[in-house]
């Protein structure tokens, strides 16, 4: 019988996870093996995952598992039946045309995404309490940032957002509404098939008495959007940096668990900088360029470890 070595095999599990997901995506690899993130970081730290783990990592990364318990042979599987027609007609389409690499890895990126909502709205997340009736909370206006929810420099996991979203609109419901405005919702995300379940678009803007003397707190109200995304929030822009497509004061809709695209409008929060940003964002080798809709303004261009997080707008609302 063999004898593994812990502390490599483990090794080669994060590797896995950072080729797969990137140095800060334990969650998203977690997801896709259909653990909790707490569990998966537990595994990565000082303990080898149970074998139905380890063949579901090498399932969902294409890796060899006597690659990952020994560290000989290929790393990768090697592919048979209809998966080794595909890749050797993509090997053979990217060979005679490299630019099209990027956009095919952009599909394959939206596949994966709509299969992981799909999943996860399907089974896995719990369902809205029911005295939440499509409530989606304004965080604040880009210039000011996310107010009193988010750590400025990092956002909670898709589940635990859920929980606290509900826990915020559970102290204002039942709350005198000073104001209810319709809205016009436009889709903003880079394939409307991430969306394809709402057919609304109209939403309202809500505003509450808070619980502070004064206070006004205000809701997006579009129980198709909350439906597909619990743990989405809104802000309200800031500017007109990006008219005519997002006007000032028009309310942005964002989720944690759908990061920003190459090349589409997205929320970034920089570090040094007060509040986010709502820019077109692309990443080149020089840097990340922010990228105005509006020719009035410049593009800004910055270092890509400047960048905090950056959230794709999945749709926008016109007051």
């Amino acid at each position: 019988m063999k004898n593994f070595n812990e502390k490599a095999i483990i090794e080669r599990v994060k590797l896995l996870r950072e080729q797969y997901a990137g140095s800060r995506g334990k969650s998203k690899f977690a997801q896709a093996l259909g653990i909790s993130p707490s569990t998966y970081n537990y595994y990565e730290s000082n303990r080898v995952p149970p074998i139905e783990i380890l063949l579901k990592m090498c399932e969902v990364t294409g890796a060899d598992l006597e690659w990952l318990l020994t560290g000989q042979g290929s790393k990768k599987s090697p592919a048979s039946g209809p998966n080794k027609a595909i890749l050797q007609e993509l090997n053979e389409l990217f060979t005679q045309n490299p630019d099209l690499a990027e956009p095919a890895m952009a599909f394959i990126e939206l596949l994966c995404e709509k299969k992981g909502i799909e999943s996860r709205f399907n089974s896995s997340v719990q369902p809205s309490a029911p005295d939440r009736p499509g409530w989606i909370p304004v965080l604040g206006r880009t210039a000011a940032g996310m107010l009193h929810f988010w750590d400025q420099t990092s956002l909670p996991e898709p589940r635990q957002a859920v929980t606290e979203l509900d826990e915020l609109v559970k102290k204002h419901i039942g709350r005198d509404i000073i104001r209810s405005v319709d809205g016009t919702v436009s889709i903003d995300l880079r394939a409307a098939a991430l969306l394809d379940g709402i057919k609304t678009r109209q939403a309202n803007l809500i505003q509450v008495r808070g619980t502070e003397q004064e206070q006004i707190v205000e809701f997006v109200q579009c129980e198709e959007i909350h439906r597909l995304f619990p743990d989405s929030f809104a802000l309200q822009i800031d500017g007109d940096s990006m008219s005519p497509r997002i006007n000032d004061c028009d309310i942005v809709v964002l989720s944690p668990s759908v990061p920003a695209a190459q090349g589409h409008i997205a929320v970034a929060r920089l570090a040094n900088q007060i509040g986010v940003t709502c820019k077109l964002i692309r990443k080149t080798q020089s840097g990340l360029h922010l990228i105005p809709i509006n020719e009035r303004y410049e593009t800004k261009i910055v270092a890509k470890k400047d960048l905090l997080w950056a959230l794709a707008v999945l749709c926008h609302i016109s007051l």
